[in-house]
């Protein structure tokens, strides 16, 4: 499997780590040319998802990224990536200045960023990812799933919210299922 990591800003290191010792092979994607490499699966790391949609806009990497994603191509994401997916962004009384053309728009979801704190606000859990029980999950300044639409699977919960979901083509956490 070839995993194309974005790898403009955020944990995309931890990220292409992780699906190597999988037995994958990883390629970053920093430039649109990087693109022209084929892969199996785009892979959205953790970070701030204001900046990668900014670069992903500076550098040309959002429109053939998004055609792509929207055409089936299979999407891991964590976090950031998570944000950069969501159909809507709700934060109340935030002062970013996110503009639609700054996420995909892809995973029809409603998220709230930095939902569980600050850096300060990290924690770590166990929980029950997929039926699976015993998973550790990671989260790090994680948004909030508030709206899911019916046709998304809720992979995981915690306190009763969603915390990881799969629709179609695209699989994304606001943990860190690469960190454990």
């Amino acid at each position: 499997m070839r995993i194309g990591v974005l790898s403009v800003q955020g944990a995309f290191a931890e990220m292409a780590a992780y699906w190597r010792a999988q037995g994958a092979e990883t390629f970053e994607i920093r430039q649109r040319s990087d693109l022209e490499r084929g892969m199996d699966l785009l892979a959205l790391p953790g970070g701030e998802s204001t900046v990668q949609g900014k670069l992903l806009n500076d550098l040309g990497l959002f429109t053939p990224l998004k055609e792509r994603i929207d055409g089936g191509l299979p999407v891991f994401a964590v976090c950031a990536g998570l944000i950069l997916l969501a159909e809507k962004i709700d934060d109340p009384g935030s002062r970013t200045n996110t503009r639609p053309e700054q996420w995909f728009g892809s995973l029809p979801i409603a998220v709230r960023r930095n939902a569980y704190g600050r850096q300060l606000g990290s924690f770590r859990t166990i929980g029950v990812f997929d039926g699976k029980p015993n998973v550790p999950m990671t989260f790090i300044r994680a948004p909030a799933i508030t709206e899911v639409a019916p046709e998304v699977e809720v992979l995981s919960t915690f306190d009763g919210a969603p915390t990881s979901v799969r629709w179609r083509s695209i699989t994304a956490f606001t943990w860190h299922p690469e960190l454990n």
